[in-house]
């Protein structure tokens, strides 16, 4: 048990991620590309982590296409008290800041996903997410304000968190815990960063 927990810590050590609420992206902000897929170096930015890390057997995993598009897929599964897939790239300095949003180029499958932020953090399961639903087969833009992020433990809201600190962001995600078992695919073009928000 003390091994089990030691590897549970060091794998949230980064955070996971809230809940929250998503639109649609006006061509006319103004923006700056996060991530994109299109070079040689992408794949090593990315790592899946699913609920294998608390017993469960989900199996999530990514690839990026020829077309430079990153797959995010695989099998959900609600055996042993697991029930999410994720991935999230690797921790290095993203420069956001208060007031910014995170804008997505995502094709689903119809399912209801979260974007993923991570902060630094001994807190176990600790996340900010925001939810989001897809179209089958359709290209959208999700678009995300910060401030909107929620925190979470374990899937479940903390109560007075507080908006996440953007300057602690270290790390950015997408994760799927919709309870529906069975195979998912959600395609990423890229991922932006508004620096300033027009209504």
């Amino acid at each position: 048990m003390t091994d089990f927990l030691a590897t549970l810590s060091t794998v949230f050590l980064t955070g996971v991620v809230a809940i929250g609420c998503a639109s649609t992206a006006h061509a006319d902000e103004k923006d700056r590309i996060l991530f994109d897929f299109g070079s040689e170096d992408a794949v090593k930015q990315w790592q899946p982590v699913n609920d294998g890390v608390m017993g469960g057997v989900s199996e999530g995993r990514f690839r990026i296409t020829e077309q430079g598009i990153m797959e995010f897929f695989g099998t959900l599964s609600l055996e042993n008290r697991g029930g999410f897939a994720s991935v999230r790239s690797r921790p290095a300095a993203l420069g956001l800041k208060d007031g910014d949003a995170l804008v997505a180029r995502v094709r689903g499958d119809g399912r209801e996903y979260y974007f993923n932020l991570l902060v630094p953090t001994f807190r176990i399961a600790y996340s900010y997410r925001a939810a989001f639903q897809t179209k089958a087969g359709e290209w959208l833009e999700v678009k995300v304000p910060l401030k909107d992020f929620q925190a979470t433990s374990f899937g479940q809201p903390v109560k007075d968190a507080g908006p996440v600190d953007a300057g602690r962001i270290s790390s950015v995600g997408f994760l799927l815990a919709d309870k529906t078992a069975g195979p998912f695919k959600l395609e990423v073009e890229w991922i932006k960063v508004l620096g300033s928000l027009r209504e």
